[in-house]
């Protein structure tokens, strides 16, 4: 049974871009970044994500900077990036542009000397011996007590401080998982009547479905993990398939999959795309845009930038004027957000995976709504391929996204892609 929330339209074409304030300018402030907006909006970028911007716990600080994710107050502005009117100014900006902001929320823990530590000790859990206790695996956090119901008030009262002074649009939210469900079904109605938000969780859907009955969209990283091992070592587009059909019957109407290849998680600890995914991380890219779910894209992964950013120190991203991936992405987006047939969890668009029996290295879909459908071929292998097929489903006069070569449907049947490579067309 899932209760019906305001969930809202736009959420169905956006994409999502992840930027890592303190990394993606000399400067790391709300301003510097704010000369950034216009070259974003005509990328096609249509949500943007900001990492944390609360003030960082100095206790038990890593680094010289500290993690985003260890607050020490959930209604001030990390002075690193500057002042609440800068942040303001900047997503008012945004805004104009056209625009959605989403704020990253840290709900399940906070940094050791988060002012609630002071104020009210009884917020947070304790070990055997009565003192704060650190989240597992992390000794710069304390974990929160949601037992306690004047907790969960407070938290509400934290979130909903950020849509009346700054108007975001929603948030995405830090370990969602980690956090009881019965904490999230209290807040989202709560805060969906100051203005109807848009709920990303960090959860896997295969994991903890249940969250789906409260969040819109959530992660895909057993898909993450799957097509990295792909890449390295098991080609099985078979076994790509069946995950991709687990992840189907887990999404029901309303709620979708964010997709990925880069995120500040993986870039700093697991290595960058390529380093992940190498030769196929383009690939990649044209199915999180074209598949049923939501693209995100990671700060610099336009430029692309090829290096591991430092977590708790200054390590600025090596812009060079040149963004050599922003056609590419543009040109995805811009499909992603006009065609009906690219929709993302309105249930109104059919998705129907591809059987090359001629060619095992080629994975492809079709998706279409009404009169609008797209044809998306991926080769997923170091050959260059060519290759027939009679039931693609599409008839007619095709034209493909990168290249603009035209195509009909009906009548030419064969298909050319080369090592690694992709092809969109589109009705």
């Amino acid at each position: 049974m899932h209760t019906e929330h305001q969930r809202v339209e736009w959420r169905y074409h956006t994409n999502v871009y992840e930027i890592n304030l303190r990394q993606y300018t000399k400067e790391g402030s709300f301003n510097a970044f704010a000369q950034e907006l216009p070259r974003l909006r005509e990328m096609g970028v249509e949500t943007l994500w900001f990492m944390p911007v609360t003030p960082i716990s100095k206790e038990k600080m890593k680094g010289s900077l500290g993690s985003y994710y260890a607050c020490s107050d959930y209604t001030s502005i990390n002075p690193e990036f500057g002042t609440l009117d800068d942040f303001k100014r900047l997503i008012d900006a945004a805004h104009r542009l056209g625009f959605k902001v989403i704020m990253d929320w840290v709900a399940n823990h906070t940094g050791w000397d988060h002012v609630w530590t002071r104020s009210h000790p009884e917020y947070y859990e304790r070990d055997g011996n009565g003192n704060f206790k650190a989240a597992s695996g992390m000794d710069d956090i304390i974990e929160l007590d949601f037992n306690n119901p004047d907790l969960a008030e407070a938290m509400i009262d934290a979130m909903r401080f950020w849509i009346k002074e700054c108007d975001i649009d929603g948030f995405r939210c830090d370990l969602a998982f980690w956090v009881t469900l019965d904490f999230w079904k209290k807040a989202r109605p709560a805060l969906d009547q100051t203005k109807p938000l848009f709920w990303l969780g960090e959860f896997d859907a295969l994991d903890n479905p249940d969250y789906l009955e409260v969040f819109d969209a959530a992660y895909t990283w057993t898909w993450m993990h799957k097509t990295e091992a792909f890449y390295k070592s098991e080609r099985n587009i078979p076994a790509l398939e069946k995950l991709l059909q687990r992840y189907r019957e887990v999404f029901h109407a309303g709620t979708t999959g964010l997709y990925f290849t880069a995120n500040h998680d993986e870039n700093s600890w697991n290595g960058t795309e390529f380093e992940k995914y190498g030769d196929m991380a383009q690939a990649l890219a044209v199915f999180n845009s074209t598949w049923e779910g939501i693209p995100l894209l990671y700060s610099g992964q336009e430029l692309p930038n090829l290096k591991r950013l430092q977590f708790f120190e200054k390590d600025p991203i090596e812009w060079n004027g040149k963004y050599e991936l922003e056609d590419f992405y543009k040109k995805l987006f811009t499909l992603r957000r006009n065609n009906p047939a690219l929709a993302a969890g309105n249930g109104k668009v059919e998705t129907n995976i591809l059987d090359f029996k001629s060619d095992e290295h080629i994975f492809g879909y079709t998706r279409k709504s009404g009169n609008n459908a797209v044809l998306v071929l991926l080769n997923l292998s170091p050959y260059p391929s060519r290759f027939m097929n009679r039931d693609t489903g599409i008839t007619g006069k095709c034209k493909e996204l990168f290249s603009n070569e035209e195509k009909d449907c009906s009548a030419d049947q064969w298909f050319e892609l080369p090592a690694w490579g992709y092809k969109v067309y589109v009705k």
